[in-house]
């Protein structure tokens, strides 16, 4: 079941681009923007990917932490985000589990991983769902509801 504006966001472990482990509880009380994205390293994840960087500190102006997410294992994303010098966070999922837990779809033929951004709020509710193969509006789409809360 896909998560939607005013559900209460799951808690959540993963591990990141570092091999730590990821725990979103440390993060209670700060604003999220979290993206599921289909792949390291391909053209329209990598322009996401630069666009959140690009835009980073407009988000941490707006008291968000971005945080994105794909199937890819940590040495992908350690190179991903070394290669695009990218400031944020990334976490594995291998499994699908978190896109599971998120209702992340794939994508109108079935055959790629879904595109989803959410933002949630300081409490933990999410204030937008926003499912798109175009990578650039993401970025804008929370960037506006960031604003608004």
């Amino acid at each position: 079941m896909a998560l939607k504006v005013g559900d209460k966001m799951p808690l959540f472990t993963a591990t990141d681009s570092n091999g730590q482990l990821f725990d979103v509880s440390n993060f209670a009380g700060k604003a999220l923007v979290i993206y599921f994205y289909p792949k390291d390293d391909t053209p329209g994840c990598t322009i996401q990917a630069c666009t959140f960087r690009d835009q980073y500190e407009d988000f941490k102006a707006l008291g968000a932490e971005v945080i994105g997410i794909s199937s890819d294992d940590e040495t992908s994303h350690k190179k991903f985000a070394s290669r695009y010098k990218l400031p944020f966070i990334l976490l594995s999922d291998g499994s699908k589990k978190l896109r599971r837990l998120f209702g992340v779809p794939n994508d109108l033929l079935g055959l790629i991983p879904g595109r989803v951004t959410y933002v949630i709020d300081k409490e933990g509710i999410i204030r937008l769902v926003f499912n798109s193969m175009s990578s650039k509006i993401h970025i804008d789409k929370a960037l506006q509801i960031l604003k608004k809360i």
